[in-house]
């Protein structure tokens, strides 16, 4: 087709534009830098964002950064934070920057995953890794001869982690979003969600494969929603709180509307993706990088036959 490989990569993995920006800064974590977001919950903030959870006897660490290296930073961060020696890893897609960097973490860690995500580990995190290997010398410096181990504990849509103290964590699968198996975790009492590429801030839905939807976003949403989080971890992106997830849906409902709009009166979807970009580049000025618009205008289009 053409297509650079890095540009063929955010095709087939769905990468945002924002975070493959994100990446080309710098795909290693910052050494000493984890921020309190609640009273039990720690963010690194890098590529990707990384989720610390501490509670009364155990910790849950989200997302592992790409490779063993990164792997490695979130253990100094989790060591220099907690005591604790039961350690959860949990991971919210099988995205090599979300899932590969577990070989950095000790044997002792337990790894929990939802069912549907390690089905798409199994089928395409091989690829998936060796794409991400291509698209940077870094990159294949970090994933060279990396091999990773099967989840010690399955869920199908919920799993409930006690880590003491009073502090647990729900693992929720709601249905496929940016992947098949994306993972969401709500945080208690602290009311904090840690939403992976589902609920971002001022960042376009990265709705690609073929088992992301429009719709199927907009639906997960609605669940989310209900869990009335205080504070937002997004995998990409800045902190932000409850609000986001509303005005992540209204953002969605708007590029639907005009998309729809577009395609009564016959307009085609490629010149619809112009048209709409302009549109909401004048309507949501603050967002910084919206070049995923039109692709999202396409999925509008062939969801609405």
């Amino acid at each position: 087709m053409g297509l650079k490989p890095i540009l063929l990569a955010v095709a087939l993995s769905g990468m945002s534009a924002a975070a493959l920006a994100q990446m080309n800064q710098s795909v290693m974590l910052p050494e000493n830098s984890a921020k309190r977001v609640s009273e039990h919950v720690y963010a690194i903030m890098g590529f990707p964002n990384i989720a610390i959870v501490i509670g009364g006897r155990a910790t849950l660490v989200v997302d592992t950064g790409m490779g063993a290296r990164n792997g490695q930073i979130i253990m100094r961060e989790v060591e220099r934070l907690s005591k604790n020696q039961v350690l959860y890893l949990t991971t919210t897609h099988f995205h090599p920057e979300h899932a590969a960097g577990e070989p950095g973490f000790p044997p002792r860690t337990i790894l929990i995953r939802d069912a549907v995500q390690q089905q798409e580990m199994e089928a395409n995190g091989r690829q998936m890794i060796e794409m991400f290997s291509k698209m940077s010398a870094q990159n294949k410096e970090l994933l060279d001869g990396l091999v990773l181990r099967k989840p010690d504990v399955l869920f199908d849509q919920e799993l409930t982690l006690d880590l003491g103290g009073g502090v647990t964590c729900r693992l929720l699968w709601f249905g496929p979003g940016h992947t098949k198996g994306d993972e969401l975790i709500l945080v208690q009492p602290d009311s904090t969600l840690i939403s992976g590429d589902i609920v971002q801030n001022k960042l376009v839905p990265a709705i690609y494969g073929e088992a992301s939807t429009v719709k199927g976003w907009l639906a997960i949403l609605d669940k989310v929603a209900a869990l009335k989080p205080r504070f937002v971890v997004p995998d990409h992106g800045e902190l932000g709180d409850g609000s986001l997830i509303e005005k992540e849906r209204a953002f969605i409902q708007d590029l639907q509307t005009q998309a729809l709009q577009l395609k009564r009166q016959g307009v085609s979807a490629e010149n619809a993706g112009k048209k709409v970009t302009e549109s909401i580049q004048a309507k949501y000025p603050d967002w910084p990088n919206l070049r995923g618009l039109p692709n999202v205008v396409q999925r509008v289009y062939a969801e609405s036959n």
